[in-house]
């Protein structure tokens, strides 16, 4: 195995703790990823309640097959997202398709722009999530502060070409939110969403 290929240590011993049914293991998982899990719900529900149970499916999901995850196939954190992404989509199809089919207004196209619309959402969340902090630090000053590469680069001291850098870098990043794979899944992981 190639040494890009090892999983991460954090995630092997994780998912070996979790298979042993070890619940300081379930804590541990839990505060390291509830706010990602719950904040991915969320995006794609709308709805607070139904994101809290999108929350607790799927730390049970993990706690009951925690051998579902292949440390081999990618970090721990891409797997809990794309099993959250999964589920929320699932809740968000049932809810909408039941309404659907009592009030009869939209269409199932309708339906399938509303979940598109809602996993893109959700995708570019999550790589806002996911980028290195100096990335995400730039971009959150362009894009909620207003400010532009110049100013951006007086408020990180850094230089012009080193903010325009991460600004386009951090762009590029978050222009992939439109592919069809679930937030965090590996390029070819299948995605259908």
């Amino acid at each position: 195995m190639a040494k890009k290929d090892v999983p991460p240590r954090w995630d092997r011993k994780m998912q070996q703790r979790l298979a042993r049914g070890e619940a300081a293991a379930l804590g541990e998982l839990y505060d390291r990823f509830a706010s990602l899990v719950h904040g991915l719900a969320h995006r794609v529900l709308g709805d607070e309640r139904a994101a809290d149970g999108i929350t607790r499916e799927v730390f049970v999901h993990v706690w009951e097959h925690p051998d579902t995850y292949d440390p081999r196939q990618g970090p721990l954190r891409t797997w809990v997202a794309t099993l959250t992404h999964r589920l929320a989509v699932q809740r968000l199809r049932a809810t909408e398709t039941a309404a659907l089919a009592r009030d009869g207004s939209g269409t199932a196209e309708e339906l399938e722009h509303r979940v598109r619309r809602a996993s893109v959402a959700a995708r570019a969340d999550y790589i806002v999530q996911s980028m290195p902090v100096p990335l995400r630090s730039a971009l959150e000053r362009a894009y909620f502060q207003r400010r532009d590469y110049r100013q951006t680069a007086t408020d990180l001291g850094i230089t012009e070409d080193e903010a325009r850098r991460r600004l386009r870098l951090g762009l590029q990043l978050l222009s992939t939110a439109h592919e069809t794979e679930p937030p965090g899944a590996p390029p070819g992981h299948g995605g259908a969403v």
